[in-house]
């Protein structure tokens, strides 16, 4: 026998508040989650306004927690090189860039000093690349790490960025898929393209993602997750063969008959 539309409007009824109870409790383990890092992203207030009250006591309770200061979004917290020499891959006689320490200071003062532009055309970035590593530098964009290999150099380009901060350059470095460019122009007009081989997620302890080997290669790293500096998102790039080009010497030479 056939339901009726009232049995039909009864469980539509159940599913919805079945919906309504899992979007609660992923609100309010988002919001825990938010009020333990310190750290609550206010864009997310008017996307959960219509959610019911339980929503909205999570997100008044994350909007009363302290809020975190800078130096908690560092992508450098943490980090300390080791002064351990790094194994080449190749040719030991190829001198390796050497990178510096950052500084103990995260907000030591830096002069500024721009590189060129850093362009990911697939998460449409394209901001200036300036020099250092304390927030001073990484405050007005993405950042080359000092000592690493500069573009189109052997060795790797380190570059340091915000995600959730002022630029914000690596917002969605999480999007990127292999094979996808970052394209350094420099100011002297050369132009250097880099594909991704892969993205990882690793601890602030794991420093190795400013090791120089003898490949050219980039590094691009930033807080992880979102509005958290726990651990560190990386982009992990490869510099593209440069097309060669060939020229074509024409030795055959058209010749008017004789006689003509």
């Amino acid at each position: 026998m056939a339901e009726g539309p009232a049995h039909e409007h009864r469980s539509r009824l159940r599913s919805g508040r079945a919906r309504a109870v899992v979007v609660a409790v992923l609100v309010l383990l988002a919001a825990n989650a938010a009020v333990l890092s310190g750290v609550f992203d206010r864009s997310a207030d008017a996307e959960v306004e219509s959610r019911g009250d339980v929503a909205a006591a999570a997100v008044a309770l994350a909007a009363a927690a302290e809020p975190a200061v800078e130096a908690d979004l560092d992508p450098l917290a943490g980090i300390s090189l080791s002064t351990a020499p790094v194994t080449p891959e190749v040719d030991a006689t190829v001198p390796l860039p050497v990178p510096e320490n950052p500084p103990a200071d995260p907000y030591a003062p830096e002069p500024e000093i721009r590189h060129g532009m850093l362009e990911i055309p697939a998460i449409g970035l394209s901001q200036p690349l300036f020099e250092g590593v304390s927030l001073t530098a990484i405050n007005r964009g993405p950042s080359h790490w000092p000592g690493t290999a500069m573009p189109g150099e052997l060795g790797n380009v380190v570059v340091a960025g915000h995600r959730t901060t002022y630029t914000r350059p690596f917002w969605d470095l999480q999007a990127l898929q292999p094979g996808d460019e970052l394209i350094f122009t420099m100011t002297d007009g050369t132009r250097h393209v880099y594909e991704l081989d892969r993205l990882d997620i690793v601890g602030p302890e794991d420093v190795h993602i400013v090791d120089q080997t003898h490949a050219h290669t980039a590094t691009l790293f930033a807080c992880h997750p979102r509005g958290s500096a726990r651990q560190r998102i990386v982009g992990h790039f490869t510099m593209r063969a440069e097309t060669q080009q060939v020229q074509i010497t024409d030795t055959h030479q058209i010749r008017a008959p004789a006689g003509s």
